[in-house]
């Protein structure tokens, strides 16, 4: 191995999970392992001193006498510097006498380091350890307080695959952090039939803490969903219940005191905010729900069918469309068009969730996302081209694609997708519910 080569490590360090030749980084944790020290050269030789003078200089260690070993010497009279160094020397000092090169005689600091400034101090226990330099502590914001690295964040990439539905989130390639969160779940209706439910959310990154804010109102959502379906709760009525109860998750952030990051000294001090877009499936009917724009879209498994977008915006753009004062072309590629006229907030406008039921008589995806998927497929048709044909057999691969496509795509934004397979067992099945 060369002194250009890094050295090679059958796990990593910081998680164990086994590692690949080449990988700088650990996939699992995300551990750097150009940080991890070279194992330390084999040295079997020991370094040899300089002759011993002719006149003794009393700074020097002493020769040995004729009848004491050395450090050069073994018990038994052997020369072990010799034989270290390669030397085939195999018997006693000749004539007894003092060894040509004898070694110094051990210093008792030696075993005692020389203290190192630089050295970081371990972190006190409990605290976080740099995935890094394995001893500064990670501080509030994510860096470590030693080397300043950037810690891997456990939202910055996200996937999870329940039954029938899967989702995936990713930071983006451009933000510093993934502002968006997902909740799925699955649950039994009264008669025992299952019901799945997917919530995606996207925080607003005008607004102060908006991870929190997607995570707050995912979570009440999907809570809110898992207690009134079971009770016999019509899915699109849950589906609107469960929309105010992320308003009031998201509303209570309001009134904690913000932390103070330095990622948010850029931002006006507003409440914090979110978008939501959730669905259903239960007993034959597909239902709907969102505030905000981010969107649902279905794409039936014959593509030989029209794909639907299910949702519409709560943004500038769409109310320009709505208006018919400007095409939906002109009004999405204008620079207002992202701005959202709904949202989840304790400064929000009245809030008017939006729900919508559906009866598909085929079998198909309804794809969940924030707008930093359908930024590059915003039209139902160019969605449908982008969701793989195995989509309902493979819904986390269906939602790895698609992510992917957003960022071979540039990955401007936090991409979150759900992939939630609707099937019909019969053609016209019908439904538990009116």
């Amino acid at each position: 191995m060369t002194m250009s080569q890094t050295h090679q490590l059958a796990a990593c360090p910081g998680c164990e999970e086994p590692l690949e030749t080449g990988d700088l980084f650990c996939g699992a944790c995300g551990y750097d392992l150009s940080a991890v020290p070279a194992p330390p050269l084999d040295h079997p030789t020991i370094e040899m001193a300089s002759p011993v003078p002719a006149q003794h200089d009393p700074q020097l260690p002493r020769p040995a006498r004729p009848d004491e070993p050395t450090a050069g010497h073994a018990v038994s009279g052997h020369a072990v510097a010799g034989q270290a160094a390669g030397q085939a020397v195999d018997g006693p000092a000749v004539d007894g006498g003092p060894d040509e090169y004898p070694l110094p005689a051990p210093d008792p600091r030696a075993a005692e380091p020389a203290p190192d400034t630089h050295v970081a101090r371990p972190p006190a226990s409990g605290a976080t350890v740099c995935v890094a330099c394995r001893a500064g502590r990670v501080d509030g914001d994510g860096y470590c307080e030693n080397c300043g690295h950037a810690q891997p964040r456990e939202r910055d990439h996200m996937e999870q695959e329940l039954g029938a539905v899967s989702a995936v989130s990713d930071r983006g390639l451009r933000h510093h952090r993934n502002e968006d969160s997902f909740a799925l779940s699955s649950t039994a209706l009264p008669d025992g039939s299952p019901a799945v439910v997917a919530i995606v959310c996207d925080g607003v990154s005008s607004a102060t803490r908006p991870d929190e804010a997607s995570a707050a109102a995912a979570v009440a959502a999907n809570e809110s969903l898992l207690a009134a379906l079971p009770q016999g709760t019509h899915p699109q009525q849950a589906m609107h219940d469960a929309i105010l109860a992320a308003a009031d998750a998201v509303n209570s952030l309001a009134a904690e005191p913000a932390q103070g990051s330095p990622h948010e000294s850029h931002r006006h001090q507003n409440a914090p905010a979110c978008t939501l877009v959730g669905a259903i499936s239960a007993a034959g009917l597909l239902v709907v729900g969102w505030v905000g724009d981010s969107r649902a879209y279905w794409v039936p498994d014959d593509r030989t069918t029209a794909p639907a977008r299910l949702t519409e915006d709560d943004s500038w753009a769409a109310q320009m469309v709505a208006a018919r004062l400007m095409s939906e072309a002109d009004a999405y590629a204008d620079e207002r068009a992202h701005a959202i006229t709904g949202w989840l907030g304790a400064d929000a406008y009245d809030l008017d969730p939006h729900t919508a039921s559906f009866k598909p008589d085929r079998s198909g995806v309804v794809v969940v996302c924030t707008d930093g998927l359908w930024n590059y497929a915003e039209a139902a048709e160019e969605m449908a081209r982008v969701v793989p044909v195995d989509a309902a057999a493979r819904p986390l691969h269906s939602a790895q694609v698609l992510v992917g496509h957003a960022l071979d795509r540039g990955g401007h934004d936090n991409v979150t997708v759900a992939v939630l397979p609707f099937a019909v067992e019969q053609q016209g099945a019908g439904s538990a519910y009116p």
